[in-house]
């Protein structure tokens, strides 16, 4: 009895026990470490030491060095390898981006976008085929419903010049709208399975094909139904002074990226979205700061504003979702207090996020490695592009961790293709984008050598 009431008042408080169920320990030296020897090197030495014997992976540009490259790369061929024999026996029916013939479709673009190689955008042309002949008509959102597979079918054709079959990716992909924007509509607003996932459809053809792609009413009335429906949830839960624009998913009002306010509010400050100023400042910033003010001590933040246990360090709850909305608000606002929050969640994901979970983007090690890159995109630190790293370096060992298999083992967003492109943008950091969530890099991208 005494044993079971100190492991609930550990889980209350994010105790250790609960970090060793859900996340192995870091077994990295941190940055410091590394540029500390660096500092120490005598400034008259002969011989300076190497980015590898200072334990770095990169040399001084943020470039990464050969050797790793090197490792990336083969992990990249065999994973790719495992991933397509494993597809063999596949829901034949799963077309999603989340854990379906869409997502591996995103692989192979982003594999294309990486090395520029002609053959994958063929494979992800595939894929594509196979998801437009079994669109299913039961959701709408680009993760989870038929606006991933023709969105990305766009995409596809546009960057293989099949201007008509992109066109009519798009014509169908805005015939979802009406279901979108309804008044009557019982759909939510989050971003898996609701109005921010079909927004970022829209913004994702326009950010990949360029802008009037998708014309600019169409995304002005989802963003109009998805402000409509937060301010509608604070009056009634009386709120509106605090949190002008809040949302739930199954009567939760959920946080986190996936389900929660987090990825509806990074949505709205897509510049592509066009939200004015007016409502930016007055109605998604106060609403960011009170989502703000229900994080944890540890710096992470609840599934839920009604959970008080800090558990989840995941891409869809926790930090390693959380991260982005504050570096876009920071953009968006220029006001370093977001700065701060986001860094404060970076040390979370360093201290707890190789999930026992597995490797996967939504709830493992490659999706809360991409915070890291993000974060290395603004502040240019290359504290966090090592963090990136260090975190690719544990997907090297795919496997040997003892993590648990993940339903859709070979999907992007739970398996093995979800690492495949994390391990990929490491190898051009400069440059790097998270599916489905990151709709440009922060630089043009870059080309790698392929040898995968």
């Amino acid at each position: 009895m005494g044993e079971s009431m100190s492991r609930r008042l550990k889980l209350q408080l994010g105790g250790d026990a609960d970090m060793e169920d859900r996340a192995f320990p870091n077994p990295f030296p941190d940055y410091e470490a590394a540029a500390e020897r660096q500092a120490e090197e005598p400034p008259c030495s002969r011989t300076p030491l190497s980015p590898e014997e200072l334990g770095l992976p990169f040399h001084s540009d943020g470039k990464i060095i050969n050797n790793f490259a090197r490792r990336i790369q083969t992990k990249i061929k065999d994973l790719l390898q495992q991933m397509e024999e494993g597809l063999k026996t596949a829901d034949p029916h799963d077309c999603s981006a989340y854990t379906g013939w869409t997502g591996i479709a995103l692989l192979y673009l982003q594999l294309y976008r990486v090395t520029c190689d002609q053959s994958y955008l063929l494979r992800s042309l595939d894929y594509v085929k196979r998801t437009l002949r079994n669109l299913n008509g039961r959701r709408v959102t680009f993760l989870c419903g038929d606006a991933g597979p023709l969105a990305v079918g766009a995409v596809v054709y546009h960057k293989l010049k099949s201007d008509c079959e992109s066109q009519e990716c798009i014509t169908k992909l805005l015939q979802l709208q009406r279901t979108i924007v309804c008044r009557d509509s019982d759909l939510p607003d989050e971003l898996l399975y609701g109005r921010a996932g079909y927004l970022y459809a829209l913004l994702y053809v326009n950010t990949e094909i360029g802008p009037g792609a998708v014309c600019e009413s169409a995304i002005k009335e989802v963003v109009s139904a998805i402000i409509e429906s937060g301010k509608a949830l604070s009056r009634e839960e009386r709120k509106v002074e605090r949190c002008p624009l809040l949302y739930q998913w199954h009567r939760k009002q959920y946080v986190g990226a996936a389900h929660g306010m987090a990825g509806i509010y990074y949505m709205l400050m897509q510049p592509a979205a066009k939200v004015d100023q007016e409502t930016l400042t007055e109605m998604v910033k106060p609403s960011i700061d009170y989502m703000r003010h229900k994080r944890f001590r540890s710096g992470n933040y609840p599934s839920s504003l009604s959970n008080e246990t800090d558990r989840l360090v995941h891409w869809c709850h926790g930090a390693p979702g959380v991260i982005h909305v504050l570096m876009q608000a920071y953009k968006v606002f220029k006001e370093e207090k977001y700065l701060k929050d986001a860094v404060e969640c970076s040390d979370v994901i360093w201290q707890r996020g190789l999930l026992r979970k597995g490797y996967g983007i939504c709830h493992g090690t490659a999706g809360n490695g991409y915070a890291f890159l993000s974060l290395y995109h603004i502040t240019q630190d290359k504290k966090y592009l090592y963090r990136a790293c260090k975190f690719a370096e544990w997907c090297l060992d795919y496997g040997a961790h003892g993590c648990r298999i993940p339903d859709r083992p070979y999907s992007l967003f739970e398996g093995m293709a979800g690492t495949v492109h994390f391990l990929s943008d490491i190898l051009a950091p400069e440059a790097s984008r998270f599916p489905a969530f990151e709709l440009s890099s922060s630089q043009r991208d870059t080309k790698v050598q392929k040898d995968y």
